[in-house]
């Protein structure tokens, strides 16, 4: 017969497993250390061993041993076990605690895209509001411009110009967004001069030209046309503004004191009634056409501006 190898059969211990089997073990161990003299139990906190030798005539192969089993009792099981559950309940604990942040990072990003969204939403509705007053606007002034035309003070004279299609074609002034200032270019002249001067173009016919007011050097002030008609004064912006037309003593186009004051009054008359912003719908030919008109306020700009700050603070 062939001869066996040696074969070392090994018993692992097992933590888990040790505590409940533990009787057990102990029992086998005392066994085995009452048929083999020489194995005994260990003392203290160390391990126990156990070896048992082949019966007589038993060959060599069929050697058993065996390793080191923990002493564990109860108690020591007993702890172990609530170590790994303080363990666990750290983990559960961290977990939750993770979650929780996951979460209110998520509200708080909700939040702030809705806020994103709301703000965004206000903007175009503040927009759209914008857009839609200015365009109402305009067909409010439509519709009062007879109203207004009624309302004219008594500061004012008004001088018609006869209905022809160079000075009064008498065309609907359907929109007032602001007024356009001139200069009549003619130094010295009055206001009765230039009104007449427009009436006489329907004979003429050399050109086309008015305009709704002419301010004379004395502060008087002609009205040429209706206020819910057009002039033919500020070239494309003739279909939504009122003009007016200044007299001047020289020909650097200033202003008597007297020009100044009135054309102050009614500007600020007319915004008034038409619900204009001075600083905004008051404005030169010269801002309409690069045309030097009136010539004074357009090499002085720092006239220009005193001039709308008075228009603003009159009364």
């Amino acid at each position: 017969m062939a001869e066996k190898q040696n074969i070392k059969i090994t018993e692992i211990p097992d933590r888990r497993t040790a505590g409940i089997r533990d009787r057990r073990t102990d029992e086998r161990l005392r066994r085995e250390n009452t048929e083999f003299p020489g194995s005994g139990k260990a003392n203290g906190s160390q391990r126990r061993t156990a070896s048992r030798e082949p019966a007589n005539g038993a060959e060599p192969w069929m050697r058993r041993e065996t390793t080191e089993v923990p002493d564990w009792d109860d108690a020591e099981y007993e702890d172990d076990l609530r170590r790994k559950r303080r363990e666990k309940a750290r983990y559960e604990q961290r977990r939750r605690e993770y979650i929780k942040q996951k979460r209110r990072k998520r509200r708080l990003r909700r939040v702030f895209r809705g806020a994103l969204l709301l703000t965004a939403a206000i903007a175009v509705l503040a927009a759209a509001g914008f857009l839609v007053s200015r365009s109402i606007r305009p067909s409010q002034a439509k519709i009062d411009s007879a109203e207004i035309q009624a309302r004219i003070p008594d500061w004012i004279t008004q001088d018609f110009l006869t209905p022809n299609p160079y000075s009064r074609p008498q065309t609907a002034l359907e929109q007032v967004n602001g007024v356009v200032v001139h200069y009549v270019g003619n130094p010295g002249t009055s206001a009765s001069a230039n009104r007449n001067y427009f009436n006489s173009l329907a004979e003429t016919k050399t050109t086309s030209a008015s305009s709704h007011f002419v301010i004379g050097l004395d502060g008087e002030i002609i009205q040429c046309i209706p206020l819910n008609e057009i002039s033919y004064c500020s070239n494309h912006r003739n279909k939504d503004t009122v003009a007016i037309e200044c007299c001047h003593p020289d020909a650097d186009g200033q202003f008597t004191q007297e020009t100044y004051d009135s054309l102050v009054r009614l500007v600020r008359w007319l915004c008034d009634e038409f619900k204009l912003d001075s600083s905004e719908a008051v404005i030169r030919h010269y801002d309409v056409t690069g045309k030097e008109c009136p010539r004074y306020y357009v090499r002085n700009p720092e006239a220009w501006e005193q001039f709308l700050k008075d228009v603003k603070n009159a009364e």
